[in-house]
């Protein structure tokens, strides 16, 4: 029964340790299209999203 139990123990160890490693890739290519996805819509929206921010402090300027 002992041998059993620490059969059942290392084989389950085993498939814990080779399953938790298998999403490791799928997390790297995630993070790289999102820093890819990030980097395109921040170089097409950096120039207006500038212009709004001037125009803004340039407003405010004039209140004081």
């Amino acid at each position: 029964m002992i041998k059993l139990n620490l059969f059942l123990k290392s084989k389950a160890a085993t498939f814990i340790k080779t399953e938790s490693r298998g999403d490791v890739p799928g997390w790297v290519l995630v993070v790289l299209m999102t820093t890819a996805l990030v980097t395109g819509i921040w170089s097409i929206a950096a120039p207006k999203l500038t212009t709004i921010l001037r125009n803004s402090l340039d407003a405010m300027g004039g209140i004081r």
